[in-house]
């Protein structure tokens, strides 16, 4: 009798003080912190006791087939966007760029490889792509030889087709007198003229353009290559210059876009 009434004296104290230890422990338990982005991945951080998690602040995805809705509703501002004229011969870039060249940096993309390249023009025909500067050798096939070029600075772009009238080795360069009279105005003075060699500015090889004063040539600045730095010439580093001057022949086409 006795061993009955303790049993059902535990079993009345288990009833009583389970509910009581259990709201404890939930009340006890550490916040669940779930990202409120459903496009983010899952990811929750226990607060309570445990040390500070850092807070995690995710940006609002706006759903792109919405984007619109989105503005016209006042719910997110719309960016400004300033539009310049756009000069149709010049084509979109693919990439944006560091608006200045960092001395003795080069980026890969503008190292020679064969690429897909469609194209009416003939194989041998040269097409510089100014605004992503890029100059393309044709070969045929759908495809094209590309090089990485520098181009002309703002004011100094331009386009047309012509053809190589003539070639260099390691070239001379006497500077236009614009170009002497320009360049003094801002404290810089040209030599007259100057020898080929290493320091000329024209590289190991130029091939000259018609009747004007633009050349294909190399560099002694290869760092430049990708940006919009030239007087209106296209450089392109002396070892791709090279490569370029020994499969091309004077009366190859050239197109600038």
């Amino acid at each position: 009798m006795l061993k009955n009434s303790l049993l059902i004296a535990a079993s009345l104290l288990t009833l009583v003080a389970g509910p009581a230890a259990a709201q404890d422990r939930y009340q006890n338990r550490p916040p669940v912190v779930v990202s409120p982005d459903l496009t983010a991945p899952w990811v929750m951080q226990l607060g309570g006791q445990q040390p500070r998690a850092r807070q995690v602040i995710y940006r609002q995805q706006i759903p792109q087939a919405t984007r619109k809705q989105y503005y016209q509703q006042g719910q997110v501002a719309k960016p400004q966007v300033k539009r310049r004229a756009v000069n149709p011969l010049i084509q979109p870039a693919n990439a944006m760029r560091a608006q200045r060249p960092v001395k003795s940096k080069f980026d890969p993309q503008y190292l020679p490889q064969t690429v897909a390249y469609e194209s009416k023009e003939k194989p041998g025909t040269i097409v510089i792509d100014t605004n992503n500067r890029f100059l393309y050798l044709v070969t045929g096939n759908g495809e094209a030889r590309r090089y990485g070029v520098g181009v002309g600075k703002p004011g100094f772009e331009w386009a047309g087709a012509h053809k190589v009238t003539r070639k260099a080795e390691w070239p001379s360069w006497t500077p236009p007198q614009e170009m002497i009279t320009r360049e003094a105005a801002k404290g810089h003075y040209l030599p007259a003229r100057m020898d080929g060699g290493p320091e000329n500015p024209l590289g190991a090889r130029a091939m000259y353009l018609g009747s004007t004063l633009y050349r294909i040539h190399g560099t002694n600045a290869p760092w430049t290559i990708g940006y919009a730095v030239s007087s209106g010439c296209i450089r392109m580093r002396n070892e791709d210059v090279v490569d370029l001057y020994e499969r091309v022949k004077v009366g190859t086409k050239v197109i600038v876009i």
